[in-house]
C-alpha cells in the first residue's frame, strides 16, 4: 500500500490491493467476450478440450493470426485474454501427453501472451489467478454464488471434474472473504491497542477458515479422483522442475533461450500467505522458498498485500503482552483452524493424487492392459509431485507442521498430537 510506505500509521485498507469487500481476491464480474478483433483467440480457447481430444489444437493454433495486444484496454479484458491464452498454451504443450511435448510455443501465441502477461504482472503460464479467480460466471446473474449456479468460461480436458475442481476452489476463496475483511481490523486494532477488537476480528477469521475447510470438502462430490489424476493434472503442469520438459519452453519472438515456469498450485492463492503473515507462521528453508516463489505467480497487488501484512507489528507479540484470556483463545483458535485446513488439504491430496498414483504403479508393475483405467494415462513423472513442481506430500506435511510453531508457547505442547 503506497500510503503505508509514506505513513506507517495510516490504517491498512483492502481498497489499494484489488481486493473486493464482497469477493476478496476473486475478480468481480469477469468478462465473457473480448473485442471482436480477438475472436480468433476465443474461437480456439473455447474449444480446447475437444481440439485436444481430436489432436487438432496444435494445428489450429499454428494457423492462428498474430494479433497485437494493444487493443486490450481495461483490467478485465487483460484477465480474460490471459486466461484464454493460458488455456491454449497448456493444451498446446500437453496435447500429446508427457512423451510428445513441444520445445517451442509459436510466435502467434507466445508474443501476445508475453505482452499480456507483462501488463498484468503475471507469468506466461496458467495460474490460480486465471483458472479460478477470473474463470467464472453465474448461470443466473441474480442467483446465488454456489455450485449449481456457477460455470467456467474456458476449460481443459476432464469434463465436469474440471468445473468441479476450479469452482470448489473458487468457493474456498469466497468462504475466506470474511477473514480477509478482518485482517485490516486486526492490524489497525493492534496499532491502537484495542484488545477486544482484535479478539473479535480473530474470532471472525477462525470461523471463516472453518468455512474454507467445509467448502473444500465439496471436492469429494464434484471431482472424480481418476479423472483429476489421469486426465486433468497434466494440463495444470508447468515446465519448471518437470522431467517431461527438462529445458523449459521457448517463447518464439520473445527470447531465444527457453524459460521455465511452474504449473498451477494451491500455493498461488494469496489466502494462506496472508494468514501465515498475520499469525506469524514461519516456514523452513525449502518449503518457504517454494511458497515465496509462488508469490511471483500472483497479481502484483495481491503479492503486495501479503508483503505489507508481513511488515506490520507482530500480532503474536501483541497477544502475549496482553492479559486477555479471550484474546489468547481467539489467537490459538485461529492457528488451530489454519492447522486443520492444512491437514484436510493433505487428506484431499492423498485421495486425488497419492492413492491413484499407487494404483497406477500397481497397474504398471502387473503389466496389465490397463487402457480402461483412466489413472494409467497419467504422467509417470508427476506421481510424487504437485503440478507446481513440489514433492507434494513432503512439502504439505512440512508446511502443516511449521504452522504448529505459531501457537502461543504455553499450549504448544498440547498441540503436538495434531498430525
Amino acid at each position: 500500500m503506497a500510503a503505508a510506505e509514506s505513513d506507517s500509521k495510516s490504517p491498512l485498507s483492502l481498497d489499494s490491493y484489488h481486493v473486493s469487500e464482497e469477493l476478496g481476491f476473486i475478480l468481480p464480474d469477469p468478462l465473457e467476450e473480448l473485442p471482436a478483433y480477438y475472436q480468433p483467440w476465443m474461437d480456439i480457447a473455447l474449444r480446447v478440450p475437444e481440439l485436444v481430444q481430436s489432436h487438432q489444437l496444435r494445428s489450429h493454433i499454428n494457423k492462428m493470426p498474430l494479433l497485437s495486444s494493444q487493443f486490450l484496454q481495461e483490467h478485465r479484458e487483460l484477465r480474460l485474454a490471459h486466461l484464454a491464452l493460458s488455456m491454449m498454451t497448456m493444451g498446446y504443450t500437453w496435447q500429446e501427453g508427457e512423451n510428445n511435448t513441444v520445445e517451442r510455443l509459436p510466435r502467434n501465441l507466445a508474443v501476445p501472451y508475453w505482452e499480456v502477461s507483462q501488463r498484468l504482472g503475471l507469468p506466461p503460464v496458467l495460474t490460480h489467478a486465471d483458472a479460478v479467480l477470473a474463470n467464472w460466471r453465474k448461470r443466473d446473474p441474480e442467483g446465488p454464488f454456489d455450485m449449481e449456479n456457477l460455470e467456467l468460461l474456458v476449460s481443459i480436458p476432464g469434463g465436469d471434474s474440471v468445473r468441479g475442481f476450479f469452482m470448489v476452489t473458487l468457493l474456498v476463496e469466497l468462504a475466506a472473504v470474511p477473514a480477509l475483511r478482518n485482517i485490516p481490523a486486526v492490524i489497525n486494532s493492534v496499532r491502537c491497542g484495542d484488545t477486544e477488537a482484535v479478539a473479535r476480528a480473530l474470532e471472525d477469521i477462525s470461523q471463516s477458515i472453518q468455512d474454507m475447510t467445509d467448502a473444500l470438502k465439496l471436492m469429494h462430490t464434484y471431482v472424480e479422483p481418476s479423472v483429476f489424476y489421469g486426465i486433468m493434472r497434466i494440463y495444470l503442469s508447468g515446465w519448471k522442475d518437470n522431467p517431461s520438459m527438462p529445458k523449459g519452453l521457448v517463447y518464439e519472438g520473445v527470447q531465444t533461450e527457453p524459460m521455465e515456469f511452474s504449473g498451477g498450485s494451491a500455493a498461488q492463492s494469496s489466502l494462506l500467505h496472508c494468514f501465515d503473515e498475520l499469525l506469524g507462521v514461519k516456514h523452513e528453508a525449502k518449503s518457504g522458498a517454494f511458497l515465496t516463489r509462488m508469490r511471483n505467480y500472483m497479481l502484483p497487488a495481491h503479492k503486495q498485500l501479503i508483503e505489507d501484512i508481513s511488515l506490520q507489528p507482530s500480532l503474536k507479540t501483541f497477544v502475549q503482552r496482553q492479559d486477555s484470556e479471550r484474546l489468547n483463545q481467539a489467537f490459538q483458535h485461529c492457528v488451530t483452524k489454519l492447522l486443520a485446513l492444512r491437514s484436510y488439504h493433505i487428506t484431499i491430496v492423498s485421495r486425488f493424487i497419492t492413492v491413484p498414483a499407487t494404483r497406477a504403479r500397481q497397474l504398471r508393475d502387473q503389466s496389465q492392459d490397463s487402457d480402461g483405467e483412466l489413472i494409467s494415462r497419467a504422467p509417470t513423472v508427476l506421481e510424487e509431485r504437485g503440478t507446481g513442481g513440489s514433492a507434494i506430500m513432503t512439502f504439505l506435511k512440512t508446511v502443516r507442521d511449521q504452522t504448529k510453531g505459531a501457537f502461543l508457547p504455553e499450549t504448544s505442547e498440547e498441540t503436538k498430537h495434531h498430525s
